[in-house]
């Protein structure tokens, strides 16, 4: 039986963490590979944490079980039980974990293309955080390799469990008279959406399932996707569209009239029905967050829930209710609440139920519509290009940061100066008319991401449209 080195393996495989996890292509994640993640994940918990199990789930991706049987088969080589929970959302293994006080390991790619993949990990207390990371692909741990894999066995505990989270909130009516329709496409929670809504009185339309893994990046909506929302509103006569990303938490909901919410936005109308004092948001957020006036404090992290989380600890020092929320719309609870007068425990990582529901909450006394046009009227807006290599990305946005009016000038904006640069995280550029630009590379893919916020929806799609079309030619 050969022996491997986790940190050797790790390495060699040039995987490495992005924003939320470990990610790279499906052949890079062997089982060995898996298996390296695993033992080096459960290294670092040794002296931190006591526990006898560890819970694992997949999301839909062809590539996923094999990987998760590898992690597995690593777990069981340190003398743990494996908890297995098949095919459900992030955050429904993240949840049922956190009650049982044992760490897991997520098998997913998230929105990312089906020939990828990846492993989040959280422990016993919740998401790891960027010193995790480094400690996991530090550890120097002996272990044998995978010559077999393990028959894993799907409890069914993971998916109730974050039903009753949602669904023991409120009244069972609360939602009567609403035709909800599901985009189910392959997300990993796609079992479990529609008998949440129809416990709470939803009438629901199921919508468009696949059985090929569908990449939905809930920051970069398709204009198929776009479509067809507003057409599946007018067929089914629908008040709610809800969707998610592949491993089901990021969020992607429609309004009465088939228009898809920017994630930010629904964060923000999550937070305020929850009466959250203190906000941590990603720099891309859009502005309308500390302008209309609604959160004592909110504070800027750069992008990925772990910079989000990391703020918590420092939040909850004075306030008594904090959350955060990101572009993508993922919703993270950083402290015990109060919903309807019932505690909703603290959940720290991104999650697509809860916003969606606080939403519906609201929009039993106002259109939904009319909830979005009543904030601030500043405008976001954001794509990528994809294969485009990070390396690419890095040394023209080094260039734009010692030369940003040139670099305006060569995006064709040759009306507006530079007010102010943000670098965050990437590149934000804030323009004499206070419209922003902002490029960021992905941490997840070779792509390159492009964020935009005016006052005018059609400068956002402008100053978006133009700015990746002549970013390729500089």
């Amino acid at each position: 039986m050969s022996h491997l080195i986790s940190a050797n393996v790790i390495k060699e495989s040039g995987i490495q963490f992005g924003t939320s996890g470990a990610r790279g292509l499906v052949e890079q994640f062997t089982s060995d590979v898996c298996a390296a993640f695993t033992h080096a994940f459960m290294s670092s918990l040794q002296n931190q944490f006591d526990f006898s199990q560890v819970a694992i789930a997949i999301d839909n991706r062809p590539s996923s079980p094999a990987m998760a049987q590898a992690c597995a088969k690593a777990v069981q080589q340190l003398g743990l039980e494996v908890v297995y929970y098949g095919v459900v959302p992030t955050p429904a293994l993240a949840y049922v974990s956190m009650q049982d006080n044992i760490p897991c390991i997520m098998v997913t790619g998230s929105h990312i293309p089906f020939d990828r993949n990846g492993l989040k990990f959280y422990r016993p207390d919740g998401e790891i955080n960027k010193a995790d990371e480094q400690a996991i692909l530090n550890a120097t741990v002996e272990f044998e390799a995978i010559t077999d894999l393990p028959i894993l066995i799907a409890s069914d505990k993971a998916a109730s469990e974050y039903i009753e989270r949602y669904t023991s909130l409120f009244d069972s009516q609360m939602l009567a008279g609403k035709r909800i329709g599901i985009y189910e496409h392959s997300s990993a929670g796609r079992e479990l959406y529609a008998p949440m809504f129809e416990v709470l009185g939803a009438e629901v339309v199921a919508l468009e399932r696949s059985d090929e893994f569908v990449p939905i990046d809930t920051e970069a909506v398709s204009d198929a996707d776009k479509q067809k929302a507003q057409n599946w509103s007018k067929e089914y006569k629908l008040d709610f569209i809800f969707s998610t990303d592949g491993d089901g938490d990021r969020p992607l909901v429609a309004d009465e009239n088939g228009d898809w919410l920017r994630g930010d936005i629904l964060g923000l109308l999550c937070a305020d029905a929850m009466n959250i004092k203190a906000l941590a948001v990603p720099v891309s957020c859009n502005t309308a967050i500390e302008s209309c006036e609604r959160f004592n404090l909110v504070t800027r992290t750069k992008i990925g829930s772990p910079y989000v989380i990391a703020e918590f600890e420092e939040l909850a020092k004075k306030y008594n209710s904090v959350a955060g929320f990101e572009a993508n719309g993922g919703f993270l609870l950083g402290s015990d609440t109060l919903v309807n007068n019932k505690e909703i425990k603290a959940l720290p990582t991104r999650d697509a139920v809860l916003p969606a529901l606080m939403l519906l909450g609201l929009a039993k006394e106002k259109p939904i519509y009319e909830l979005v046009s009543s904030l601030p009227q500043r405008f976001t807006h954001s794509d990528r290009i994809q294969n485009f290599a990070t390396e690419k990305s890095l040394a023209i946005l080094n260039y734009a940061t010692t030369h940003p009016n040139e670099f305006l000038a060569k995006l064709g904006l040759v009306n507006v100066k530079v007010k102010k640069i943000d670098i965050t995280d990437g590149l934000r550029v804030t323009l004499s008319n206070d419209d922003t630009i902002h490029f960021r590379p992905s941490g997840n893919a070779p792509e390159l991401r492009c964020y935009a916020e005016s006052c005018y929806l059609n400068s956002a799609l402008s100053l978006v449209e133009t700015s990746l079309s002549k970013i390729q030619l500089i």
